[in-house]
């Protein structure tokens, strides 16, 4: 058996659903929140290698320490989420890693033999890479994210209004 091939510890949860909002109320019931809700955002990067750009709504919520993020694919374009759906899927597709290297980090995956998938992101602006570790892995998908000021201020805000949440305004809209 070999260490690990990531830093730390897994830091959340993603999730891929076909229903966004039945999904939020789900979760609702089972007392993870408050959910923070951005919808209508743009992800570009690669996907398999090719240009690949996405719309999306996405929600991250924490219960304790771990993040959970829902997301939907709100366009047709070919990338890790649609393939996810296209194939039956949904529920969990990935468990996620926060580095500080990010750099270091998506070396040792490399070296570990894991395939990237689909990648984005700017050095300093929360880089992002997903990986298929594997086949037999605990996961089907590993994302790695950048550590930056913007991901740990998101992060640590998503965390402490889960504190003591008491159920009141179970969805938000991060940004207005």
């Amino acid at each position: 058996m070999s260490g690990p091939v990531l830093p730390g510890v897994i830091r959340q949860v993603g999730y891929i659903v076909q229903d966004f909002d039945k999904s939020l109320a789900n979760w609702v019931e089972l007392g993870v929140g408050p959910w923070y809700v951005l919808r209508g955002i743009t992800q570009s990067g690669l996907y398999r290698g090719e240009p690949c750009t996405v719309e999306l709504t996405m929600a991250v919520a924490n219960s304790g320490d771990l993040q959970l993020e829902i997301i939907h694919q709100d366009n047709d374009a070919p990338s890790i989420y649609s393939e996810f759906t296209s194939a039956g899927g949904d529920g969990f597709h990935q468990l996620a890693y926060w580095a500080e290297d990010f750099d270091a980090a998506l070396a040792a995956g490399q070296a570990a033999g894991w395939q990237v998938v689909w990648s984005g992101g700017e050095p300093g602006t929360a880089r992002y890479v997903y990986f298929e570790p594997p086949p037999g892995n605990a996961a089907t998908v590993i994302e790695l994210m950048e550590l930056t000021p913007a991901t740990i201020g998101m992060g640590e805000l998503v965390r402490t209004a889960a504190v003591n949440w008491d159920g009141s305004d179970p969805i938000r809209s991060l940004f207005g």
